[in-house]
């Protein structure tokens, strides 16, 4: 953590009360949760419209890659969404990108679109999980099940196992020293 700078800002007391609303909800510090809201806007939310995001629901995004078939999905993911990720990445992580910098990115693109993430760490065999439950559709999971190969095995060349199911998407890779 870097070192901390007091600055003094005025702030509308309608917001100051529902950040500290939301502060106690979560358990935390008004304080914590203004620096949470920081750093969001500067690694996320500040660089969405520079790379072409836009807001979609879940039942919007279910409904859109349901109605596609699986060949549909594939040739969607191999010709659009691998440059478009990885070039996302890239430019959100100022052309940085190994892959633990690329699976930040990935993690927190995730957290920003509704999708809970879990990632794991067995240190006795130096493997990392990611379960990734959206609750959209199996043809979700497998869009970015293409796009995960690609990143690991073209890009990174390293093996990654992925399963897919209807709500969720898991995957692991061995870390090497």
């Amino acid at each position: 953590m870097g070192k901390n700078e007091t600055l003094t800002f005025r702030i509308d007391q309608d917001n100051v009360k529902r950040l500290r609303t939301e502060a106690e909800s979560q358990g935390i510090s008004l304080n914590s949760l203004i620096n949470r809201i920081l750093k969001g806007f500067l690694e996320w939310h500040i660089f969405e419209p520079k790379v072409g995001m836009i807001p979609l629901s879940k039942p919007v995004v279910a409904e859109l890659f349901t109605k596609m078939s699986k060949e549909q999905i594939i040739d969607i993911a191999t010709r659009v969404g691998r440059n478009e990720m990885q070039n996302a990445a890239m430019f959100m992580k100022g052309g940085k990108m190994d892959l633990n910098s690329f699976l930040s990115w990935f993690e927190n693109r995730m957290k920003n679109s509704s999708i809970q993430v879990s990632h794991t760490f067995d240190n006795s065999n130096r493997t990392h999980m990611y379960i990734l439950k959206h609750d959209i559709c199996e043809n979700w999971s497998l869009y970015f099940k293409e796009i995960l190969l690609y990143i690991f095995n073209e890009i990174y060349g390293k093996r990654v196992d992925i399963n897919t199911s209807y709500k969720m998407l898991t995957f692991t890779y061995k870390q090497e020293d």
